[in-house]
């Protein structure tokens, strides 16, 4: 049997759960940048992503996909413009984005990813 384990576990969802060597996050949204324009709430997003990958011993080169859920699309662009130099050449992962009412108001943005050890 595969070995699962799990981070901050919860009582409606765990932080991050591991199943032998592919890593599963639960959505990211900001923390320092609430209410400000989508482009800082994703530097926000993308920076705390960063963070997460590195404590388990991985990388943004090997993010396998990732959701972004944006409360307005029109917001698009701001959004990609943050994304496409956070992305390091050669290592774009399978992608989707969508326009979503999000949990909070002031959120503009919410991202998921799948990445490997």
């Amino acid at each position: 049997m595969a070995g699962v384990s799990r981070v901050g576990v919860a009582t409606r969802y765990s932080d991050l759960v591991i199943l032998d060597d592919v890593a599963y996050f639960s959505g990211y949204v900001p923390e320092t940048s609430v209410g400000q324009p989508v482009a800082e709430q994703t530097r926000d997003i993308l920076e705390q992503i960063a963070q997460s990958l590195a404590e388990i011993g991985s990388d943004k080169t090997k993010v396998l996909h990732a959701t972004i859920w944006l409360a307005d699309m029109g917001n698009y662009d701001a959004m990609n413009e943050v994304w496409d130099s956070w992305v390091p050449a050669g290592h774009a992962p399978a992608r989707v984005c969508v326009e979503n009412k999000l949990a909070d108001p002031s959120y503009a943005i919410e991202i998921q990813v799948t990445a490997a050890l």
